[in-house]
């Protein structure tokens, strides 16, 4: 069961840099652009193969989806009212 968000690492196998500037560094991940260490949470050329990276680095494989049952509204269909030829064809004045 998944327990609380993680944040996004730079040594996730699944993260890219859009400028293709993260390298290793002894134990450290730098980038080239900002000759700092990696922070996912604050760049914006972090993406995620996947596709699940939430704002702020958040990993979206470690969130649990929230899902709310609606009751289903009552769909009233409208009534279409008739004039001069086609009230002639059909012979009524609302049709549904």
């Amino acid at each position: 069961m998944l327990s609380d968000p993680k944040y996004c690492s730079p040594k996730c196998q699944l993260l890219r840099c859009g400028k293709k500037a993260v390298f290793y560094r002894g134990n450290r991940i730098w980038c080239r652009w900002t000759d700092e260490e990696c922070e996912v949470a604050n760049c914006s050329y972090a993406t995620c193969i996947k596709r699940r990276m939430l704002p702020r680095g958040i990993c979206g494989e470690t969130v649990k989806r929230k899902t709310v049952e609606r009751e289903p509204e009552e769909t009233t269909i409208p009534t279409i009212k008739l004039k001069g030829k086609a009230l002639r064809k059909i012979g009524e004045k609302e049709i549904f």
